[in-house]
């Protein structure tokens, strides 16, 4: 029990005791039902003289629904090396087995390396096409803060490779010498950084968080001779690790398990951009992909542009525009950075329906931003949808997130976009949801599309996000207690006169009818609140809900100050009494705070 002395009017101390973390009811009621009534004496285990770890074993089994392998597993990491105390006796030790006490039962369940709320390890099928999987897919990787004047560099690359990135996007442009090639966003302030060096960072780390590929999505600004100096670049970095595909084009892509430490490059193939520039100009009229413009009158220069799939469809006209005619332009010159191109980036010539139009004999990506995905999904969903069945769609933030925020991208998955791009420094609430979403799968980086995105009826029917669902589960969450903050943070950082008054936010992110926010009690002055509370959560697309779980500290007179959150994928979540740690703003999981929570589907 710790005590907490807090300065009250300058000349008074008040003093606060704070309980050290007890079991909650369902707790002890467990314990006393699993741990301390061991089986009848005519159990084979009974009869050996385990009858107590018999009952552990139960309890794995029945309340926390883990398989036998996970349940040998979870004993065999309980069981002790040594003349341990504590935790290890949760498990029989000859000669005289005992029960495990309720300080170790609780000790378990709250720890959250040893009980955790999801899996960490990769468990779905991982060898379909690339087409079949959402992407942790990042946005102007390079970029360290907003998107107009910051530094390009490879430090934020090297971040969001250690967060578990598949994606990674470098914007290419001729030096100031146009000998070489630079990585920055064009038409902006931002400060360059070689190539070079963004590609041997990507090399070092593009493996550290997952095995599965890494997609480098090239946007190209370069003349043929520079393209060719990107492709000896690549080669030479990469070596054996770069995948150079069979076949141009791909009738189909490759799986994630087929291309395990292997790089992977996306971009336009040069003549494909050559020739759009030609035609760029003859497109008009009603329903073309050029009418889908997004908001804002920030001009943005870039290859996606280029492509009438642009980071935005701003430009009067491009810059690009004066390279045309340049004779540099030649095929046969860029031919070895050609046959590098895994994911070919098409063009959406003409009407939005032909841009979505799926190919028999090849499979491309497509980009839009999410303003123009907005509408094309409001008018052309189930093409939409047809369309990701085979091939990729690129979905990326509009030219007005100056301050490098993001979007949400609930539309863009359940109308089976992979590559939903996000700005990795934004820190925001869309990119906390998409951390957690990546939390699936054991964090690789891959999460398999629901059957309902990949499959399409005898009359060529797919999924209508926009239909009325029956309500396909419910989850109930329950909150009991939390702990850590007092070893995290110091004792007046949340109020410099009492300890803290803690609430739990607790709601769900996933299609409208599935979205909703509830929370629990203030409990004040508690560094350990316990509030023993159920919520329940009716879902109609459990497969693309969002478990949110936020902690915040009320203050009366002031905004609430931020006490952790989590984001879990609800498809992955551990059934049975779970310990959930809790991460910081940024998606840092904290040292030590941590939920005590119950999840149940009925």
């Amino acid at each position: 029990m710790g005590s907490y002395a807090y300065k009250y009017c300058m000349c008074f101390t008040r003093k606060f005791r704070s309980p050290d973390a007890q079991p909650p009811p369902d707790v002890r009621a467990a314990h006393l039902s699993y741990c301390c009534a061991p089986s009848s004496s005519s159990d084979p285990q009974h009869q050996q003289g385990q009858g107590h770890a018999h009952g552990l074993r139960r309890f794995l089994s029945q309340v926390q629904a883990e398989s036998p392998a996970d349940v040998d597993r979870i004993l065999a990491i309980l069981a002790p090396t040594s003349a341990a105390h504590g935790i290890a006796r949760l498990v029989h030790r000859p000669p005289a087995p005992a029960p495990p006490t309720l300080d170790d039962f609780f000790g378990f369940l709250f720890s959250a390396d040893l009980n955790p709320p999801i899996t960490n390890q990769v468990h779905q099928d991982m060898s379909a096409p690339f087409s079949h999987y959402f992407i942790f897919t990042g946005h102007n990787s390079y970029l360290t803060g907003n998107q107009l004047n910051s530094d390009s560099s490879d430090i934020p690359i090297i971040k969001s490779l250690q967060r578990g990135v598949r994606v990674i996007e470098l914007d290419m442009w001729p030096n100031s010498s146009k000998n070489n090639v630079d990585i920055l966003h064009g038409g902006t302030l931002t400060a360059p950084v070689e190539m070079i060096r963004c590609l041997k960072s990507i090399k070092e780390y593009a493996f550290c968080a997952s095995n599965y590929p890494l997609v480098i999505t090239l946007e190209d600004h370069l003349t043929a001779d520079l393209q060719a100096k990107v492709a000896e670049m690549l080669i030479e970095t990469f070596g054996d690790l770069l995948f150079i595909p069979s076949s141009d084009p791909l009738k189909e892509f490759p799986s994630p398990e087929a291309l395990m430490k292997r790089i992977i490059i996306s971009t336009k193939p040069p003549q494909e951009y050559k020739e759009f520039l030609k035609a760029k100009d003859n497109q008009n009229g009603s329903g073309n992909i050029a009418d889908l413009p997004d908001q804002g009158s920030l001009r943005r220069i870039d290859s996606n542009a280029d492509e009438s799939d642009g980071k935005d469809e701003l430009d009067e006209q491009d810059e690009e525009d004066s390279d045309e005619d340049d004779p540099k332009f030649q095929q046969d010159t860029a031919c070895e950075y050609r046959k590098l191109i895994t994911i070919q980036a098409g063009k959406p010539k003409g009407h939005l329906r032909d841009a979505l139009k799926v190919d028999p004999d090849k499979v491309r990506r497509l980009s839009l931003s999410e303003t123009q995905v907005a509408k094309a999904t409001a008018s052309h969903g189930a093409e939409v949808i047809r369309f990701t069945q085979k091939n990729i769609l690129r979905v990326y933030p509009k030219g007005t997130r100056v301050n490098s925020s993001n979007y949400d991208p609930m539309n863009a998955w359940i109308h089976g976009a992979q590559m939903v791009a996000f700005n990795m420094q934004g820190y925001d609430k869309a990119l906390r949801l998409m951390q957690g979403f990546f939390r699936a799968n054991g964090g690789c980086g891959y999460v398999k599309k629901p059957d309902f995105l990949l499959t399409t009826g005898p009359n060529g029917e797919v999924f209508d996000p926009k239909a009325s669902l029956p309500v396909k589960t419910t989850l109930k969450v329950k909150v009991y207690m939390g702990d850590g903050w007092r070893m995290d943070f110091s004792k007046t950082h949340f109020d410099s006169f009492s300890p803290p008054d803690f609430y739990t936010r607790v709601g769900i992110a996933g299609v409208k009818a599935d979205s909703v926010m509830k929370k629990t009690r203030v409990l004040e002055d508690q560094w350990v609140p316990v509030w023993d509370e159920e919520f329940t959560f009716p879902l109609t697309v459990p497969e693309l809900a969002l478990l949110r779980i936020e902690v915040q500290e009320y203050d009366m007179s002031e905004k609430h100050d931020f006490g952790g959150q989590t984001v879990l994928p609800v498809w992955e979540l551990k059934q049975g009494i779970r310990a959930v740690p809790l991460h910081d703003r940024k998606g840092v999981r904290y040292k030590s705070v941590r939920l005590l929570m119950r999840f149940d589907f009925v």
